[in-house]
């Protein structure tokens, strides 16, 4: 498939068993379709009350839904203008799944766990701003991201990211996310049902992440319920960067502290390109 422009329809970077619109359309009958779970139940995040409250009346109502902070207009519309201006002119990388990506950080095995810190120069110039901003929040108080992720999503691609939970042996507490350029939702899941508020199957959570809002994911829903973005709620051009800290284990009084405090050293410089 041909490599193209921004945006639109151009190329495929699907692997294994993930699928986008453009390779459907040329390995249809080789791909094997999701598996959706027989029972789902479904929820709304409401982040004044911080409850996920049911869609629908054969479940419990609500229950209590800690781990998610929403920060709306955390960036302005100059500043969402001036970002995407800039991530514009490096080169997005093909994706899984009809994603395009940018990444500023170290170079990591995660399967061998090993990451040095290879060709990463640091977070991109005007992330500098934005992090300083995060930490006069209490709950990104000392929040050091040494890593960024730009995704583009795409609806002619099918863009999408399957469920999954992000790695914490090198990523800390708190993931990070600013949503541009249009509206989405993160469907927070749990697969084995959540027998605490009498729920047997899969329950979904949505959570509504309006343009230029910035969401934290923490505790339970860090490291018990996977989040993805499902290609349906992909209306238009949608962009975001997700900030990650180091584990305890790359901080000071932990095994890897030095490389961590190197890694943490060439972030800070904020003077990165995609690598």
């Amino acid at each position: 498939m041909a490599a193209g422009g921004r945006g639109g329809v151009t190329s495929c970077g699907c692997k294994g068993i993930r699928r986008c619109l453009v390779c459907e359309r040329f390995k249809e009958n080789d791909l094997p379709l999701p598996r959706e779970p027989e029972v789902v139940h479904h929820f709304h995040y409401n982040p004044e009350m911080r409850v996920a409250t049911c869609k629908n009346a054969t479940a419990a109502a609500s229950f209590p839904y800690p781990g998610v902070f929403l920060w709306l207009n955390f960036i302005s519309e100059e500043e969402e203008d001036e970002l995407l201006k800039s991530m514009d002119k490096d080169v997005w990388i093909q994706s899984q799944s009809g994603r395009k990506k940018q990444d500023f950080g170290p170079k990591v095995n995660f399967k061998k766990r090993k990451v040095r810190v290879g060709d990463f120069s640091g977070l991109p110039m005007l992330s500098h701003k934005l992090v300083l901003r995060m930490q006069r929040e209490p709950i990104l108080a000392h929040f050091e991201p040494v890593e960024q992720c730009n995704l583009d999503y795409h609806p002619e691609r099918g863009s999408a990211i399957d469920a999954h939970l992000d790695d914490s042996w090198l990523w800390g507490e708190r993931l990070v996310t600013i949503n541009m350029l249009s509206d989405t939702t993160l469907t927070m899941s749990v697969d084995e049902g959540l027998p605490e508020a009498g729920l047997m199957g899969a329950v979904h959570v949505a959570v509504q992440l309006p343009r230029r809002s910035l969401v934290v994911l923490f505790g339970e829903a860090r490291h018990r319920w996977k989040h993805a973005i499902h290609r349906e709620d992909i209306h238009d051009r949608r962009v975001c960067s997700t900030y990650r800290e180091l584990s305890a284990e790359f901080l000071p009084g932990g095994e890897q502290a030095n490389l961590g405090t190197k890694l943490l050293e060439v972030a800070s410089r904020y003077q990165g390109a995609p690598s």
